[in-house]
């Protein structure tokens, strides 16, 4: 399975899970069956609000699922529309929220959850 998590700081499996999807700096991609990890600095960090392409954000990679601390609607859409689902992480690292997405103790987003222009500035 192939997981996309936004981050700050290229640390791999240490990295902190970043706080928004659409402003994260770079994507760390997992394949949690060969273990393999790309990294994807985000082009498209500075977007105007709504606008976030995430598909393309993440360099067209096929994910199975996005772990992240917050995302918009647009970006939730989007992500659902190819079949993608977006799980909250909690607070701490990539590896802490892969054993946890593993246990299925990471709720999925949807539309209800998701944040508004208000909320964006917030960081990990």
């Amino acid at each position: 399975m192939k997981l996309c998590f936004p981050i700050e700081q290229k640390e791999g499996l240490e990295s902190k899970v970043y706080a928004h999807f659409g402003s994260a700096p770079v994507f760390l991609i997992i394949d949690t069956d060969n273990k393999e990890e790309i990294m994807i600095d985000n082009s498209n960090v500075n977007h105007v609000h709504g606008a976030c392409n995430p598909i393309q954000t993440i360099g067209g990679s096929n994910v199975d699922a996005v772990i992240v601390g917050g995302i918009g609607r647009g970006a939730i859409n989007k992500l659902n529309a190819n079949n993608i689902k977006v799980f909250q992480s909690v607070q701490g690292t990539v590896q802490m929220n892969i054993d946890l997405f593993n246990k299925s103790s990471l709720s999925e987003l949807t539309m209800e959850h998701a944040c508004t222009q208000q909320q964006h500035q917030h960081k990990t």
